[in-house]
């Protein structure tokens, strides 16, 4: 799995020219974002590390996520995903955080369709949330990967212009 190096290269530069760090949720990405992060410049001077919580009991245990709240949902709304970067930010000790949770592939509780949630979140604020949505003959990994590039792409645009949030 490839990434875009100058995507890679300028959102290791801003988070290690902000000396700040980050940590990640995972759930239709399936830990390809994490692995981007690995791939990054002096990824151990800003990324603390993350977790791919597939399950609601996952999700339940580490990102402490309501149980009944995620079960109504099939473990997969933007409400959800909203709170599992404010979560592992937490577990983390990390200014910033991002989450994803979704459908690579059309099953019944999507009503067959395939999209993912994401959320970024910066010192405890949820600075953008947004739903990306594929054509259902989108094939599995190529969803995955299109969700963990969108990703990516907003952070390093989040990166690199906030300005003070609070």
């Amino acid at each position: 799995m490839e990434f875009s190096k100058i995507l890679l290269d300028k959102i290791s530069y801003y988070l290690r020219e902000r000396n700040e760090k980050i940590s990640v949720a995972e759930s239709v990405t399936s830990g390809l974002v994490q692995l981007a992060f690995s791939q990054m410049p002096s990824a151990e001077r800003f990324f603390e590390g993350g977790i791919t919580a597939y399950t609601i009991d996952q999700k339940v245990r580490h990102l402490y996520i309501d149980f009944e709240k995620a079960q109504s949902v099939n473990r997969v709304s933007r409400s959800i995903t909203d709170e599992m970067p404010l979560n592992i930010a937490k577990l983390f000790k990390t200014e910033w955080s991002i989450a994803t949770t979704g459908y690579s592939t059309p099953v019944r509780e999507s009503d067959n369709d395939i999209f993912a949630f994401y959320a970024i979140s910066y010192k405890g604020h949820i600075i953008l949330s947004e739903k990306i949505e594929l054509h259902t003959l989108t094939r599995s990994l190529d969803a995955q990967s299109y969700f963990t590039e969108c990703v990516l792409s907003a952070l390093r645009c989040e990166v690199k212009h906030l300005k003070l949030f609070l």
